[in-house]
Order: structure tokens, then C-alpha cells, then sequence
């Protein structure tokens, strides 16, 4: 995916299953070298269809490998410190008598988040993509064979924090959620639009720190719309639990539509 995305051709992605029986790490190459070259702009366009293309017939793939299990797997995407982490903590705990939920959790580096969905009991599987800014279909397929997500479960993947490359990747979710937080600036949607087009849901993330900071949640969610005028948005805070009634409803409600 490097010519696509600019990310490193020696990403060193390793993928760490954490579960107490099955507590090993191992890593693979880059699954879609490409050599740089000063070649015309035609051949640079060609090679990021090829592997935008290849990206897509893995994403069918693994979608297919999801629908047989029953599992609904939902794409978590941000910029960094949006609070997806907390958020998936609080999820998991909270719906955790209802659902069973597991966990893809992706970072270029460290097992510090994936960790801390771990001490929830959750299954979690730790993607680290090294140099490489997103997560990419087959990564996801090797995180899938090694998380086994049990069939009926809910599956949420946590991408890298990034509002550019991940929006491009198909990983072969059923539904996307982009977070954004009242600490970043409301005008995201419009320097990000790829991001929020693609979307489903956009969350409104730490609404509880709004009388400290300026962010106005009527413009943010105007931007938002016009990129994708379908987009249902929600404002919840991770910390206080404002909004996470409505959270667990749109859940229920997709988890029940998807399986359907």
C-alpha cells in the first residue's frame, strides 16, 4: 500500500495475540511491496489502483469470513487522542453481559492500548504497523486468524489514528464510525472530507470539556453533513457517560439490521 499512501515499504507490521493461552507476537513483510521509482505519473496512478484493488478483494474476503461467523465488525477511526480507547473500555464493560465483544487493535507501535482492553477480559489481537500510518485488509486478515472472534460477537477494529489513510482502506467492516473530540478543531470535517464520507456514524467525543474549550458542535456537525449528508451523529463523553445510552442503541440497532 506504500505508493498509495506514502507509509514506509519496510512497515515491520507484527500482529500480538494477548490472551493468556496464545501470548506470542510475530511479525510478516509488507504485504504489497512496491519498489519506488522515477517512473511517468501514468505507472504511479496504475500501481495505486492495482493495490487498491488487491486491498478490496481481501476486504471481500474478510467480510465474507465475518458474515458466516455472524460477526459484526464495525471500524473505529480518529485523529490520535480522540478517546477511542476509553470509549471501546467503557463499551466493552458496559455491554459486556449483553454481547460478547473482541478487539483489533492497531497502532504502529507498542501493546499499551491493547493492554488495557485486555484488563476489560475482552479477546484482543495488537496490529503494530510500524511505520505504516493505517491498517490495510490483510492485516486484518492475519489479526482475524489469530483473534477467532467467537460467532455471534461484535467486533470492533481500532484503526491507527489518522483522518487521511484509513478512510481510503476497506478492511471489510460492516459499518464505520469516525470520533472526533471537542479538543480538535470543528473544522476537521472539511479538511478531512474523505474521512467523514465514508462514515456512518460520527461521534462527538469529550462534550463534558466544552465549557473549556472553543468548538462549536452545531458547525463541526454542518461540516460534517456536507460531506455526507447521511451521517447520524451522536455526542457522548467516554469519561462522564453523557450520550452512551444513545451509543449502545445505535449498536444494538446495526448489530441487529447487519445481522439481519
Amino acid at each position: 500500500m506504500c505508493a498509495t499512501c506514502g507509509c514506509s515499504d519496510d512497515a515491520g507490521v507484527r500482529v500480538t495475540d494477548l490472551s493468556e493461552e496464545h501470548r506470542h507476537g510475530h511479525g510478516h513483510g509488507h504485504p504489497h511491496r512496491a519498489p519506488v521509482r522515477a517512473e511517468p505519473d501514468t505507472r504511479t496512478v496504475a500501481l495505486e489502483v492495482d493495490l487498491l484493488a488487491k486491498n478490496d478483494d481481501l476486504a471481500g474476503r474478510n467480510r465474507r469470513w465475518l458474515a458466516d461467523r455472524g460477526v459484526i465488525a464495525l471500524n473505529l477511526m480518529s485523529s490520535p487522542g480522540s478517546g477511542k480507547t476509553t470509549l471501546l473500555t467503557r463499551t466493552i464493560r458496559d455491554l459486556g453481559d449483553e454481547v460478547r465483544c473482541a478487539v483489533l487493535e492497531g497502532d504502529q507501535e507498542t501493546l499499551i492500548d491493547a493492554q488495557r482492553i485486555g484488563a476489560t477480559g475482552a479477546r484482543v489481537v495488537q496490529i503494530n504497523t510500524g511505520a505504516g500510518c493505517h491498517l490495510d485488509a490483510d492485516m486484518v486478515a492475519e489479526g482475524l486468524h489469530a483473534l477467532a472472534p467467537e460467532p455471534g460477537s461484535l467486533l470492533f477494529v481500532e484503526n491507527v489514528g489518522n483522518l487521511v489513510c484509513p478512510a481510503l482502506f476497506d478492511l471489510g467492516e460492516a459499518g464505520r464510525v469516525v470520533i472526533m473530540s471537542v479538543t480538535e478543531g470543528a473544522d476537521k470535517p472539511l479538511k478531512y472530507p474523505h474521512m467523514f464520507r465514508t462514515a456512518d456514524l460520527m461521534l462527538v467525543n469529550k462534550v463534558d470539556l466544552l465549557p473549556y474549550v472553543d468548538f462549536d458542535v452545531a458547525d463541526c456537525v454542518s461540516y460534517a453533513r456536507r460531506a455526507n449528508p447521511a451521517v447520524e451523529v451522536l455526542e457522548i463523553s467516554a469519561t462522564r457517560g453523557d450520550g452512551l445510552d444513545a451509543w449502545y442503541d445505535w449498536l444494538r440497532h446495526h448489530r441487529g439490521r447487519l445481522r439481519d
